[in-house]
């Protein structure tokens, strides 16, 4: 069996803290994770909390070193140059250019191991933005986890990073939103919702979730405007933009509907034991659109996942948490979520053949 792999993050956030609590509360990391990184950082972050003191980091110096461990064995394959302590990359909560750097170089190396088919799935830890820009090149050109994924799967595949569309998706157990626009000021993104990329949103989540539901599944569209344009009172990019993207969609049999009031139709697609959702998925036009309801309904429960890439990747839905790094408190229920969600795509995939 190939591992699943779990970058360690920010070595200055939560992210080893977080990624060494999973380990002991899910017991599949043992037995199929290996968390990619630095091993003196990941034995810092074992030491923060009595509920992880007593694990092992195993060192790898190789990716095909790994198997299946004990579990009480936390095993690490070292990507950095040496060992080196957390000290090296500054004090726990603040932003860090080494820090950065490792964050990258783990996403980076796990990314191309997977695309290599070295490993089942990958799963990523928070990084923080500013200090995998402070980083310097090449990470001060990505705005965060979902370009530098993409660019890493174009290079992989030979074609411009534009031939590699992605898309993120935010889900828990309620309701699931995608995003058209991500990492982008809120102008940037109104011009860069257009037909084509609101269709290719459609394209890319209706060929990822079919598999997950074993049918086509109900993709509402959220209005750009409020009240979805009152009909072209308070704006017109719904008849002139959305619109004939969902008839495109329609067009090839997929079911594409709306687009509805953004205030409304979340609450229409939340999924409860007492109130079936309408929906399988809404689609948000740009990043707060999507994420506040869904985080609004518990960011220990969410996780996101990066749609359109060869390769099964999950995070939890929530940064660095700076304020709290190194207090041994931080709540790994979303790291927890998104791990058993990797699990599930891998399973899924895998029985596909």
């Amino acid at each position: 069996m190939k591992p699943i792999l779990m970058t360690l993050g920010d070595p200055c956030g939560i992210g080893p803290e977080i990624v060494a609590k999973t380990w002991v509360r899910e017991p599949v990391c043992a037995q199929q994770c290996c968390v990619v990184g630095d091993a003196d950082v990941m034995a810092r972050a074992v030491a923060l909390s009595s509920e992880t003191a007593h694990l092992r980091v195993q060192v790898l110096s190789a990716l095909s070193d790994w198997k299946p461990a004990a579990a009480d064995t936390l095993c690490v394959w070292q990507i950095a140059e040496k060992r080196q302590g957390h000290a090296t990359y500054g004090p726990y909560g603040q932003v860090s250019a080494g820090a950065g750097r490792l964050a990258g170089d783990a996403v980076v190396a796990a990314t191309r191991a997977a695309l290599d088919g070295q490993a089942r799935a990958l799963v990523t830890a928070p990084l923080n933005k500013e200090a995998l820009h402070a980083a310097g090149a090449p990470y001060d050109q990505y705005p965060g986890h979902t370009e530098l994924l993409q660019d890493e799967a174009a290079k992989h595949a030979a074609v411009p990073p534009a031939q590699m569309p992605v898309r993120m998706m935010l889900a828990n157990p309620e309701l699931r939103t995608v995003l058209v626009t991500i990492h982008m000021s809120l102008r940037q993104a109104l011009d860069a919702i257009t037909t084509s990329s609101v269709f290719e949103t459609l394209r890319i989540t209706h060929q990822a979730l079919l598999p997950i539901l074993g049918r086509s599944p109900r993709m509402a569209v959220a209005g750009v405007n409020p009240h979805a344009g009152e009909g072209g009172l308070f704006g017109n990019e719904e008849q002139t933009v959305l619109i004939p993207a969902i008839e495109q969609a329609q067009a090839l049999g997929m079911q594409a509907l709306g687009p509805y009031a953004p205030d409304t139709v979340f609450m229409r697609a939340r999924h409860t034991s007492e109130h079936p959702g309408e929906f399988d998925v809404v689609l948000a036009m740009y990043h707060d659109q999507g994420l506040i309801p869904v985080k609004y309904l518990g960011v220990e429960q969410g996780v996101n996942v990066t749609l359109g890439l060869p390769l099964i990747r999950t995070s939890p839905d929530h940064g660095t948490a700076f304020d709290i790094a190194g207090r041994g408190i931080a709540d790994p229920s979303s790291l927890q979520q998104a791990l058993r969600m990797a699990v599930q795509l891998a399973d899924a995939r895998d029985a596909r053949g």
